[in-house]
């Protein structure tokens, strides 16, 4: 038979892991004449009693194989280690905080057995916060019209869905081990089904999404996928450049013609300082994200580092 992974990244979720279980296997159970499966939780060094309850989940199923981190790897590393580890023939990622409704299962197992690569759930409603809802949707906007090579970014998809086992093996011969994993597979290609859905609401614990987490996933998003902001900042240069040699030509002509009455005074001087710093601390910062990204990839640090494997 064939074999189904579901894999879930876990930081302080001792609140959701058991009923995520649960939903998982309730799921699971139809097709138990069918496929395989297993569920792979990797605890990113949770500081509450997740890690021991993944243990006790494991323990009485053998389905069930834990991860756990030697020390927190972060809201990327931790999940892309959750799905390369996944040895099924199709893996569905999906996030621990039961945001992402394990009922979807059957959906993606349907339209994986139709023929399709890659099945993607995508909010076309959120039951979260109206104002991050719509930053995430200005975000998907803006990569939509930014992204190099006419790759079709889809909206307002976090990546929870499933993969083919051929998709996950090209990821992994990317070997990028800070990806933005919803941007490679839209590079990747095949023939996505899009699963529309409403996210509902945290119900337990805190999360742990905030503007950090937001803004990094962002910058890595646009750093891996476009040069625009690179190709912007050359063009503001050479703009801004020819805008600074017209006005000081102006200024040199119009000091030749008063030069006893002509003063210039302090606020252009002021202006155009402050100006052109900014503007330079910008592109400065644009280009440090680049280089960073580079530097993420050249380092060659591993994904994540465990300290524990059960029921592998």
């Amino acid at each position: 038979m064939k074999k189904i992974s579901i894999v879930s990244s876990c930081y302080n979720e001792s609140e959701n892991v058991d009923i995520l279980y649960e939903r998982v296997k309730v799921q699971m159970d139809k097709y138990q004449d069918k496929y395989e499966w297993e569920q792979i939780l990797v605890d990113n060094c949770s500081k509450d009693n997740t890690a021991e309850k993944l243990k006790q989940i494991a323990q009485k199923d053998k389905h069930v194989k834990v991860i756990i981190n030697a020390r927190n790897f972060g809201h990327i590393r931790s999940p892309y280690w959750a799905i390369i580890n996944g040895s099924g023939d199709a893996i569905i990622y999906m996030a621990s905080d039961l945001q992402d409704p394990p009922e979807m299962i059957p959906q993606f197992i349907e339209k994986w057995e139709q023929g399709y690569k890659m099945a993607l759930a995508q909010k076309i409603a959120s039951k979260e916060s109206k104002s991050m809802y719509l930053v995430r949707k200005m975000f998907y906007s803006l990569m939509k019209h930014i992204v190099d090579d006419d790759t079709e970014q889809i909206k307002q998809c976090t990546g929870f869905g499933l993969y083919d086992k051929q998709v996950i093996d090209i990821v992994r011969s990317i070997d990028d081990p800070y990806p933005y994993l919803r941007g490679l597979i839209c590079d990747i290609g095949f023939e996505k089904a899009i699963i529309p859905f409403v996210q509902p609401v945290r119900e337990r614990g805190i999360t742990h999404n905030n503007f950090y987490t937001m803004y990094d996933n962002a910058m890595i998003g646009i750093v891996k996928h476009s040069k625009v902001p690179l190709r912007l900042a050359t063009f503001m240069g050479f703009i801004l450049s020819g805008i600074s040699m017209l006005v000081a030509m102006f200024y040199f002509i119009y000091k030749l013609c008063f030069w006893n009455t002509f003063n210039v005074g302090q606020a252009p001087l002021v202006i155009g300082l402050f100006f052109f710093s900014s503007v330079q601390l910008f592109f400065i910062g644009i280009v440090g994200e680049y280089v960073g990204a580079i530097y993420t990839r050249v380092n060659k640090k591993p994904v994540v580092v465990e300290k524990e494997r059960i029921n592998f």
